[in-house]
C-alpha cells in the first residue's frame, strides 16, 4: 500500500518523541509535514511518495561529493564485507588520522599533532572541553551566544539553531551548577572577551568557538577575531578550541582555519588553535567525528594521561572507510565546483528577493551561505534574532512545493555539493521567483 509523508510522520510520533530523532527535522519553525526520504543520488533525494527533490541540506554538510557517491559507497561496502566492528584498533584509523593531520596545514604550519576519533560532533566538543579542563586544572568555559557545539550539558546556553528554532533559552535537565561553569559572551566582541578574562582569567580553561558560525545562519568572524581570542586565551594560560564540525573540509580543503591561515580570508594569518573538533564531512555521512591539536595537550587523554575518554564504536571501520574515501576524493576541483554553485545560487536568490522588494542580506563563510531577512548583515546572535524570520516559512514551502529541499529553519546554513550540475542548479533557480513572492507577501503573526 502506498504510504505518504503524513502517514509516516503520524506513525513516527507514536514511537519516537516528536516523531524525529533530531528536533529541527520536525519542521517546528516552518510548519507542515516533514519529508521522509528513502534514497539519495548526487544532488537529489526521493521521499516515500516517490517525489524527487534537489537537496540543499546535504545531510547538514557531510555529502560534500553528493549523495551515494560511488567511491564512498564502494569503500563502505568493502569495509562491511570485512566486518562491521571489532572493538579493537584497525589500520584505517591511523590512515584517517594521518590524512587529517596532513590536510589541515597552511603556510608550513601543521597545528594537529595528534587526533582522537569519536562518533559524534557532540562527543568531540565534549571531550575537547574535558581535555582543556584536565590540562589546565580550571573549570570555566567561554562560549559565544548563538554558537552550537552539541548538546552536552555545559553548552546549551544560547546555542543557536535548534534552540532558536524551538524558542528555548536553554534545556531542562541541565543543573544550574553545571550551567554556571559556562560564560556566554556576544560573538565578534573582542572587548567582552577581554573583560571576561580580566575578571575570571585564572579560572577559565578554554574558549570554544565555531570557526565560522553556521548554526544561527552563517555569521563569519570579523577579520582577526579568531586570532585575537586565541591570543587572549594564551595570555591567561587558557586554550582555544576551534569547532570545525560544520566548516571542517566543507568550506575549503583545510577548513576555515586553513582559509584564514593561508590568507584566503583576511586578518587570520599566523595563528593556531590549541584544539580542533571535526565532524560531518570527516565521516562522509557515517557517524564519525574527531578532536585533535597540540600533541602535548592530546597526550593528556587516556591511556597516556588522566583525562578519560572511550567509545566502543570509536573509529568504526565503516565510518573510517567513508571518511578516507570522501577526503581523498575531495580535491581542488570539488571545492571549485562547490564554490561556483554557492556563488550562483546565493546570487540568484538574492536577485529574486531584491526584485520583490524583500530586505535581506546574503551571509557567507567560504562555500556556506544563508539569508537573513534584515537590512544589515548581523554580526552576533542578538542581531540574527531581530530579522524578519516570519518571511522564511512561506519561502521554504514554496521551494519545497517546487521540489527543492531547503533547511527547515532560517537559523541554518545552506549546503551545496559537487554533484549539483547545471540541471540541478537550473531547477533551483527556476523555483526561486515564486518563493521570493511568497516571502514578500508574508506578514508577522498576530
Amino acid at each position: 500500500m502506498t504510504t505518504t509523508n503524513r502517514q509516516q510522520f503520524e506513525r513516527a510520533q507514536q514511537a519516537i518523541p516528536g516523531g524525529v530523532n533530531s528536533p529541527v527535522r520536525a519542521f517546528g519553525s516552518v510548519g507542515g509535514t516533514p519529508r521522509f526520504f528513502v534514497s539519495g543520488t548526487g544532488p537529489y533525494l526521493t521521499d516515500v511518495e516517490g517525489r524527487e527533490y534537489v537537496d540543499l541540506v546535504a545531510s547538514w554538510g557531510p555529502a560534500l561529493l553528493g549523495h551515494a557517491h560511488p567511491e564512498v559507497v564502494r569503500a563502505v561496502q568493502d569495509a562491511a564485507a570485512r566486518g562491521l566492528s571489532f572493538g579493537a584498533s584497525t589500520p584505517g584509523e591511523t590512515e584517517l588520522a594521518e590524512l587529517v593531520e596532513a590536510r589541515v596545514s597552511a603556510g608550513g604550519r601543521h597545528p594537529i599533532g595528534k587526533l582522537r576519533l569519536v562518533s559524534t560532533g557532540t562527543e568531540a566538543t565534549m571531550t575537547a572541553i574535558r581535555l582543556a579542563r584536565g590540562y589546565t586544572g580550571r573549570d570555566l568555559l567561554v562560549k559565544f551566544a548563538g554558537h552550537y557545539h552539541g548538546h552536552s550539558d555545559s553548552l546549551l546556553a544560547e546555542a543557536g539553531s535548534g534552540l532558536a528554532t524551538l524558542a528555548l533559552p536553554g534545556s531542562a535537565g541541565v543543573p544550574a551548577a553545571v550551567a554556571a561553569q559556562t560564560l556566554v559572551l556576544p560573538y565578534n566582541d573582542e572587548a567582552a572577551v577581554r573583560a571576561a578574562f580580566a575578571e575570571h582569567g585564572d579560572r577559565i580553561a578554554a574558549i570554544i568557538t565555531e570557526a565560522a558560525a553556521a548554526n544561527m545562519g552563517v555569521v563569519a568572524p570579523d577579520p582577526g577575531f579568531n586570532r585575537a581570542i586565541g591570543s587572549i586565551a594564551r595570555e591567561h594560560g587558557a586554550l582555544l578550541i576551534l569547532d570545525e564540525v560544520l566548516t571542517g573540509f566543507r568550506v575549503g580543503e583545510a577548513g576555515w582555519w586553513g582559509l584564514e591561515a593561508s590568507g584566503a580570508v583576511p586578518g587570520g594569518e599566523d595563528w593556531e588553535p590549541d584544539l580542533f573538533a571535526f565532524g560531518k564531512v570527516i565521516g562522509g555521512g557515517m557517524p564519525l567525528a574527531a578532536l585533535g591539536g597540540r600533541a602535548d595537550v592530546m597526550d593528556h587523554l587516556a591511556p597516556l594521561g588522566p583525562v578519560y575518554q572511550a567509545g566502543t564504536l570509536s573509529g568504526n571501520p565503516l565510518a573510517v572507510a567513508a571518511g578516507i574515501a570522501t577526503l581523498r576524493a575531495a580535491d581542488a576541483g570539488v571545492y571549485e565546483r562547490v564554490t561556483s554553485v554557492a556563488n550562483e545560487l546565493s546570487a540568484a536568490v538574492s536577485d529574486a528577493l531584491s526584485a520583490e522588494g524583500v530586505a535581506h542580506v546574503v551571509q557567507r563563510a567560504g562555500t556556506l551561505f544563508s539569508f537573513a531577512f534584515a537590512t544589515e548583515s548581523p554580526r552576533d546572535y542578538a542581531a540574527v534574532r531581530r530579522q524578519e524570520a516570519f518571511r522564511y516559512p512561506p519561502f521554504f514551502h514554496a521551494m519545497l512545493s517546487a521540489g527543492v529541499n531547503l533547511p527547515p529553519s532560517v537559523f541554518e546554513a545552506w549546503f551545496v555539493t559537487a554533484a549539483h550540475d547545471s540541471a540541478a542548479v537550473g531547477r533551483i533557480v527556476d523555483a526561486v521567483p515564486a518563493a521570493a513572492k511568497a516571502a514578500a507577501a508574508a506578514r508577522p503573526a498576530d
